[in-house]
């Protein structure tokens, strides 16, 4: 393999990102061939055993060494051994091969129909008894498909759904925008949670307008629950005065009982001492779940699986 130096200038290093591009684009389809040659140190033998030309082979080894400007063999012949810098070269080489075998083999073993990863979201609200359920049933038929959860608000999931984090996400509202699919699943009635010893806590049911002298606790603007209180209690002609802004539906209702304000809750998994939940009768006092994904997003199998679950569950999500 004759080695002969190029008219064209050599790359040198650079902290440029465009330079550190360029060679990385230059290089990196040479080097399982530099591997190759390195492993057997004969340029025949490593061409058969990669099922290349040797002459391809011997030419993307003069290339690299031009892109690079060292000599990273010495040659007798046909055979090579490796110089200084080849062996510097190669312990990094290997190290990127390797990492790029074990990324491909992830992402393989993700998209695996049996035993694949589904990234699934969901609200808080709904990790007790609705989620829980939902994975009991899916995995009665997928023992072995994985599922990478994250428990979080709805406008929060969104955003890892478009940075490509999650393949699904369980949500409310049912969110409307061009570069999501959004598809509703079920409804859940909301209620008026108040203390036990309330002046309304002998009453099953009430409109809405009758807490409109309360001080309310809500969720932290940014939750679709807090967005739904506050669509509810002014459509009932207030705006509520906020005693406290939280991150988590039972950690409301322990407020409630606390005395520390009124909220408009769904029901919770557990029934919790020290309040009293009213139905609201107007207005009509419900939040819609669905789920939603990226338009366009092509789905691996397990992910097609799920998703296929979830919308067969259509009007029997939430548990009775």
């Amino acid at each position: 393999m004759a080695h002969q130096q190029s008219s064209q200038p050599r790359l040198s290093p650079s902290s440029d990102t465009e330079d550190t591009q360029d060679i990385v684009t230059l290089l990196a389809p040479r080097l399982t061939y530099f591997a190759g040659v390195a492993r057997t140190e004969h340029v025949t033998r490593a061409a058969q055993e990669m099922n290349v030309p040797q002459s391809t082979l011997s030419r993307a080894m003069v290339r690299l060494e031009e892109d690079l400007g060292v000599d990273l063999f010495a040659r007798r012949g046909r055979t090579v051994s490796l110089t200084t810098a080849g062996r510097t070269f190669l312990a990094s080489v290997e190290r990127a091969l390797a990492e790029i075998e074990r990324a491909a083999d992830e992402v393989r073993a993700d998209a695996d129909p049996t035993t694949g990863k589904v990234a699934f979201g969901f609200l808080h609200t709904m990790g007790a008894e609705t989620v829980p359920g939902l994975l009991h049933a899916f995995r009665a038929d997928h023992p072995r498909v994985r599922f990478s959860l994250v428990q979080n608000y709805g406008e929060a999931m969104i955003e890892r759904l478009r940075a490509g984090e999650l393949d699904l996400c369980l949500t409310s509202p049912v969110p409307d925008a061009p570069d999501l699919v959004a598809r509703r699943l079920d409804e859940q009635k909301l209620r008026l949670v108040v203390p036990a010893d309330h002046r309304l806590a002998g009453r099953k049911r009430i409109r809405l307008a009758e807490a409109a002298e309360e001080t309310f606790v809500t969720l932290e603007p940014g939750y679709g629950l807090r967005r739904i209180t506050d669509a509810l209690c002014r459509e009932a002609g207030f705006k509520p005065r906020i005693a406290f802004e939280g991150e988590e539906a039972e950690t409301l209702r322990g407020l409630v009982a606390a005395g520390l304000g009124v909220a408009l809750l769904p029901p919770p998994a557990v029934a919790r001492p020290g309040v009293v939940e009213l139905t609201v009768t107007a207005p009509r006092a419900v939040r819609e779940i669905g789920v939603a994904w990226l338009e366009g997003h092509p789905d691996t199998p397990p992910v097609a699986a799920f998703k296929k679950f979830l919308l067969s569950r259509r009007g029997n999500l939430l548990p009775a």
